[in-house]
This record gives C-alpha cells, structure tokens and sequence, in this order.
C-alpha cells in the first residue's frame, strides 16, 4: 500500500531478493597478532544478482575477533547498479555476527545516500551465510519516492 513521505510524495514498500558472491576479500591485522580480542580491517567486493543488481561493491569492514573463529563486524557497503530496474548508488551500513555455523548481517540504508534514480532509497535487510557457501541469499525492504 503507498504511503506519503514527509514532502508527500507517494511512497510504496517493496521487497527485494537474490543473492550475492564475495568476489575478492582481503583483511589486515589492526592490532597484534594472536591474541584475543583482536581486530581486522577488511576490504571485500561483492556481486549482487536478482532485484538488486550491482556487479562490484565496495566494502570495509572493521572485524572483531572474540574467540577463535567467533566475533562481530561493522562496515560500510557502496552499492552501484540498479533496483527493481532503477538505476543509481546507495550506501548500506552492516552490523553483523558470526561463529562456526556461519554469518548473520543485519544492514540499513546510510540516510540520504541514493543518488540517480535511486535518491530518497530507504531501507533495510539482512542476510545468513553458511560457511562454505558460494552465493548467499539476501531480503531488502525497501521504500522509494
């Protein structure tokens, strides 16, 4: 159903879904070596398939380690490609976790980021990965002016 944004333009609620590849993940050390808690700076390109379609993002991510292979992550996601057919770029802020079955991520649309066709983008989605895993599966809900 539309709703009416705060300039009144119509708004409608959509869900996206597809999946996405890592295609290329390379972490530092941002702090000493083997000991726990430690931290990574991490930078990864991702490829999006299905309603979301952007063939390299670009990620940094900052990697908490709390156990051996446990810990959290934050980071920052540049999306550029299309929506639904719409084209433009939007930032994704991640909040996630993982352990040994795998990766859970929570992510936002960074307010005010859309541009082109995809300016006034809000939303949100998440998605979980299991280890080993070659595309993982994501949902985003999302409104547009």
């Amino acid at each position: 159903m539309p709703t009416t944004s705060p300039a009144g333009a119509a708004t409608a609620t959509a869900t996206a879904t597809g999946a996405f590849t890592f295609k290329d993940w390379e972490e530092h050390p941002a702090g000493p070596e083997g000991v726990l808690p430690r931290l990574a700076s991490a930078k990864v390109t991702n490829s999006f398939t299905g309603a979301l379609t952007a063939p390299g993002t670009t990620c940094a991510y900052t990697v908490a380690y709390t156990g051996e292979g446990t810990g959290t992550f934050t980071g920052m996601e540049l999306v550029t490609g299309s929506l639904d057919g719409r084209e433009g770029s939007f930032v994704l802020e991640e909040r996630g976790a993982f352990d040994a079955t795998g990766t859970r991520c929570r992510f936002e649309v960074v307010p005010g980021s859309g541009t082109s066709d995809l300016t006034g983008l809000t939303g949100s989605g998440s998605f979980d990965a299991r280890h080993g895993d070659t595309a993982v599966d994501y949902v985003f809900t999302y409104e547009l002016p």
